[in-house]
């Protein structure tokens, strides 16, 4: 069984732990306070970053803005031929990092799981979509038929190609679903079905995190634009009726 080396543990750091443990000896590094015994608890190994770095493959499970530190103090101890791959809602930013900042012996996956822990606990993995980016070697093509081993839909593109779709299906839908999330829409008797979906929508959004939300909208060098053409388009909108109501 091959060593891998989780560092993050977070919400989706917690998934990826319990799907990974079947498949590989896994250990955790991670410097939150209770991380060890939340390690222990779900029968994975821990240690530090050291550690976890010197494995043969390698996942980064930190948000998008801590990503290049981390990079940067994992590489003194990645081994020649370890698999590094991050688990990032953005791919242009991680894939130039690692390429920077990781040594030429390594091969480099950019992956995107576009599912969280809400989505697997209703529906499990199959069907659900990941996102794989070569960046250096030829291993991605191993990490895609894992995805599929696992059930999942998986796509092979450029970190560019992911980023600038993203925008629409990332960006746009966490705007919209976070503004409805804060603005508490209720579950209404009289809901149609295409009201019952934005109830999903703030149901599958609602429990993310303010950072990742973040992190969609500015790593992203493809979302300003999306998301400011529809705010655009929403407020002209709203500009005619005004005027269609006034005249």
């Amino acid at each position: 069984m091959k060593s891998l080396g989780l560092i993050g543990f977070g919400q989706f750091g917690k998934l990826a732990a319990g799907v990974l443990k079947a498949h590989f000896d896994v250990l955790v590094a991670d410097p939150a306070p209770n991380a060890a015994e939340q390690a222990e608890a779900m029968g994975v190994g821990f240690g530090d970053m050291a550690e976890a770095a010197s494995r043969e493959v390698v996942v980064v499970a930190v948000p998008v803005p801590a990503m290049r530190q981390v990079f940067a103090e994992m590489a003194p101890h990645l081994k020649p031929g370890t698999l590094v791959a991050d688990v990032g809602s953005v791919k242009m930013l991680p894939a130039k990092w690692m390429t920077e900042l990781l040594p030429p012996t390594v091969e480099i996956v950019a992956t995107h799981p576009l599912f969280g822990p809400q989505s697997v606990a209703r529906d499990g993995l199959p069907g659900l979509r990941f996102v794989v980016c070569p960046v250096r070697g030829d291993r991605y093509e191993k990490v895609a038929a894992f995805g599929r081993e696992l059930g999942l839909a998986v796509t092979v593109t450029s970190p560019e190609e992911h980023d600038e779709e993203m925008a629409y299906v990332q960006a746009l839908t966490h705007l919209i679903g976070r503004s409805l999330v804060n603005l508490g829409i209720p579950d209404e008797r009289l809901a149609t079905q295409s009201y019952q979906h934005l109830l999903e929508l703030c149901g599958l959004i609602g429990a993310d995190t303010f950072e990742l939300f973040t992190a969609i909208q500015t790593q992203n060098p493809f979302a300003p634009q999306v998301v400011r053409a529809f705010v655009e388009e929403a407020r002209g909108l709203l500009d005619r009726v005004e005027a269609e109501r006034r005249d």
